[in-house]
């Protein structure tokens, strides 16, 4: 039983197996574990067929971002006419805010039931990379978990990308399980991050695999860069209010589970939780295990972790393949749907850290488009962690370019994290408590702590001068902000 019993494919033959029209699953949890070659083929294929005046357009699924030679490669060939449910992608944001692509934009929690309950449609085809994939229809997938077995399950033809370059016991990672059907729903048996409930694979009829691609590249993980002065000062109030909420018993000794989203916050905050010596050894249950997680683990700081993606740079994931009898035994990569699930998320406890593009005096928070209307990538597994985490911070630097923008606004322009969700938000100005608070006192203390000073007068005269009412809004002037950066470039017309 092994891929020699498979039919064998080029990339450019399994591209020419994908009609115009089709609904494709493709692997990838960010760029870890993207489908790489067949992807790039296809993009191919819709340039030349575009040049001879014909259609070439597919729907894209994923488990969330991928990496350039999917997302980039077909969005830049017109090659995408519908997508979900979430991007990072230059040129497809680009076609998705000029409406030429139509996007859903989901929590990502959401996405194995969408397609498990057919919500989506059809899958035509699901294209996803493995470490290997055995005859009697056994496949072991890469370095993420994603939504793909949902895929698989469903998808109607299998085109399996069998990358050499990743390390075969990857599979001891993998605890791959999909939920059963409502309403027959069991509690999911998870109790600690490093349980296990599932295989190390996906167990797929053998008769759909139509063909394998065999490839051997890296993942597209650039390194994050180092961390700047905005990210070390709102980790450092975040480390500092963890600290306060364990001294005063809110915490327990042992510590509770960590998620961080992408990015160098959420690096700079992992770093402060390892190298801090009050904080004791933790475990995580997140989506994302990056770069600086490999350090805490190497460190005995980090325990465990629990994730869908191994989203690492080539250095930090030659560091684990060299030395998987170590890793293997401290990480497990699930399903989305388990990794971002709100029932396990609450009832381990889990402490959150995400990033957003603007907060309001209130506390909503937006996470997703720029003055509203302009989507940057996606609400993504955000919105899973938040809602559901005992303790759960929202994160954003005070000010962007340059001063011209204030992240702390009257009324954010899109709203995906309402103030009934929202606990403490972080700015490098300070931070902001707000559980128990009304709105009034939520107002004062984020306008207070978390906004930079050159907005803060700005901010308390719009509160302490609007209509009186539970929640206080001047309605002809709580975009104000923004419609002064879209007519001068400057939220405040005084500052350059």
């Amino acid at each position: 039983m092994s891929i020699l019993n498979l039919p064998r494919l080029s990339a450019e033959e399994a591209a020419n197996l994908i009609p115009h029209g089709a609904t494709v699953g493709f692997s990838g949890f960010t760029p870890a574990g993207a489908a790489k070659a067949t992807p790039r083929a296809l993009a191919s294929k819709a340039k030349t067929l575009h040049a001879r005046g014909e259609p070439f357009q597919i729907r894209v699924l994923t488990g969330a971002s991928t990496g350039s030679a999917l997302d980039e490669a077909l969005a830049s060939a017109d090659a995408i006419s519908w997508r979900a449910p979430y991007q990072s992608s230059p040129s497809l944001r680009k076609r998705i805010n000029a409406q030429e692509i139509q996007f859903v934009d989901m929590h990502l929690s959401h996405v194995p039931q969408m397609v498990e309950f057919g919500f989506f449609g059809s899958i035509d085809f699901a294209v996803v990379e493995a470490v290997d994939v055995y005859a009697d229809g056994r496949i072991f997938l890469s370095t993420s978990v994603g939504a793909t077995p949902s895929f698989l399950k469903h998808a109607r033809k299998i085109i399996v990308e069998v990358n050499r370059h990743h390390h075969p016991r990857l599979m001891e990672m993998h605890d791959i399980k999909i939920l059963p059907a409502p309403p027959v729903r069991l509690p999911i048996p998870i109790n600690h991050p490093l349980d296990k409930i599932g295989t190390p694979f996906v167990q797929v009829d053998s008769t759909r695999i139509v063909g394998v691609v065999e490839t051997d590249e890296p993942d597209d993980v650039s390194p994050f860069a180092p961390v700047d002065d905005v990210s070390h000062k709102i980790a450092e109030h975040i480390i500092r209010f963890i600290l306060e909420e364990k001294a005063q018993g809110r915490i327990p000794r042992e510590f509770l589970p960590v998620q961080s989203g992408v990015g160098n916050v959420a690096n700079a905050v992992m770093a402060g939780l390892g190298e801090n010596p009050d904080v004791p050894p933790f475990f995580m249950y997140s989506e994302v295990f990056q770069d600086a997680l490999v350090d805490l683990m190497v460190q005995g700081r980090l325990l465990g972790a629990s994730t869908t993606s191994l989203t690492l740079s080539e250095s930090q994931m030659k560091r684990v393949y060299d030395d998987m009898d170590f890793f293997t035994r401290r990480i497990v990569i699930r399903p989305q749907e388990l990794s971002n699930n709100p029932g396990v998320i609450r009832r381990l406890g889990v402490i959150t850290v995400n990033t957003v593009l603007e907060m309001d005096i209130y506390g909503c928070a937006n996470s997703t488009h720029v003055a509203g209307t302009q989507l940057m990538n996606g609400v993504g597994g955000s919105g899973d962690f938040t809602r559901n985490a005992y303790l759960s911070f929202l994160v954003a630097p005070s000010v962007a370019k340059g001063g011209r923008i204030s992240t702390v606004v009257p009324m954010v322009t899109h709203v995906d994290h309402n103030e009934h969700s929202v606990q403490v938000l972080v700015t490098e100005q300070g931070l902001a408590d707000l559980r128990g608070l009304g709105p009034i006192e939520r107002a004062q203390r984020i306008i207070e702590n978390c906004a930079h000073p050159m907005y803060r007068d700005y901010l308390f005269r719009y509160l302490e001068t609007a209509p009186m009412g539970h929640v206080r809004h001047h309605l002809d002037r709580c975009f104000e902000l923004h419609q002064n950066f879209l007519k001068t470039g400057s939220m405040l017309p005084d500052v350059v």
